[in-house]
């Protein structure tokens, strides 16, 4: 897969967050040249700066909400490859800054489709929405591509109605433009990933780092008997990679939506997570205190067989291994950081050497 992103100019929104990064690293690896718009890195530490992607990207500090700007970036750079990353992720965030939720998702949204629209020669377009776009009853039901949307809380409600948006842009090409029109754009639904380099504020495993190694104090679980669907961020990369090959090929059946999500092995309670990793770090400890408010859904499952049989994408870490290697990556970094980039490089190479 790595020698179809050879020289191809790929733009990058949220490059500077978590999956953004290690996004533009890997297709800096692959010879791509990368484009990135995005606000500063949103944590210190954090994996952006680790990887010294500022070196290896062009690097555009820009709000999405700035429609102007994006229009202008996407006119000058003309990227082959879209991926859209940048988002205001947190849910107990959306709760208490919902404006700034609704016009970064939402609005932020529709200004870089329309600098999709504006470009001739972008072929391939990957919107990554959420697992958490689909109206969860909690009833341990495994969402397909087809489950209605919805969302309780302004984090899932946003990302639903991107969604929303980006399958009318994606009617619109269908209606509008004629069969050998080649700019198709896909969604990508993934599940929760983990990983070495996150440090998102109120997420799990960067929580428990922070209580480890800079802390040093027991973690608080809120949820502990919630129900995820864990994967490496690798798989999801992997994924948002895939398709966007297909697109970029031409394959109208790719262009809509697709779930990126575990096997039924790898959808486990928080607390067995957090039980694992501290098995694996040797250090920590945690509390529980309960969350009452309700804010956040308590099982979430998808099905990923679409993604199976059209796209030949597949989870092959499991949870055990994507474990060993969030551990892995943490350990490295807050005890031998000069290692830190030979380790990511290895991560890297093992898992993508076959793709």
């Amino acid at each position: 897969m790595k020698n179809f992103f050879k020289n191809k100019k790929v733009l990058i929104t949220g490059h500077t967050g978590f999956q953004g990064a290690w996004l533009s690293y890997i297709l800096n690896k692959w010879g791509a040249k990368v484009v990135g718009i995005s606000l500063e890195p949103p944590s210190d530490p954090n994996l952006f700066t680790i990887l010294r992607c500022k070196n290896k990207v062009k690097h555009y500090s820009v709000d999405i909400r700035n429609k102007n700007k994006v229009l202008s970036i996407f006119k000058k750079e003309q990227p082959e490859i879209v991926f859209h990353l940048a988002a205001q992720a947190l849910v107990r965030k959306s709760y208490n800054d919902r404006d700034f939720t609704f016009s970064t998702n939402v609005m932020g949204t529709v200004n870089i489709l329309e600098g999709v629209m504006l470009c001739k020669k972008t072929k391939a377009t990957v919107i990554v929405t959420t697992d958490k776009v689909y109206e969860n009853k909690e009833t341990g039901f495994s969402f397909s591509e087809d489950s209605k949307l919805g969302g309780h809380d302004p984090y899932s409600a946003s990302k639903s109605a991107a969604d929303i948006i980006t399958q009318s842009y994606i009617q619109k090409i269908k209606q509008f433009t004629n069969s050998k029109n080649n700019q198709l754009i896909g969604i990508a639904r993934s599940g929760n990933v983990i990983g070495g380099g996150d440090w998102g504020k109120d997420r799990l495993i960067p929580d428990l780092m922070r209580s480890i190694y800079q802390f040093k104090i027991p973690m608080i679980i809120r949820n502990p008997d919630s129900v995820r669907p864990w994967q490496h961020v690798f798989e999801a990369l992997s994924g948002y990679l895939k398709l966007s090959k297909k697109l970029y090929q031409g394959d109208r059946h790719s262009a809509g939506a697709w779930n990126f999500g575990p096997d039924a092995s790898s959808i486990i309670k928080v607390e067995k997570i957090i039980k694992e990793l501290l098995l694996l770090l040797k250090s920590g400890s945690y509390k529980i205190k309960a969350d009452i408010s309700g804010r956040e859904s308590k099982l979430l499952r998808l099905n990923n067989s679409k993604s199976k049989k059209f796209l030949n994408w597949e989870p092959t870490l499991g949870i055990k291994s994507a474990l060993e290697w969030t551990a892995s990556w943490y350990r490295t970094y807050y005890e031998n950081s000069n290692e830190i980039i030979k380790l990511s490089d290895n991560q890297i190479k093992n898992f993508f050497n076959n793709k």
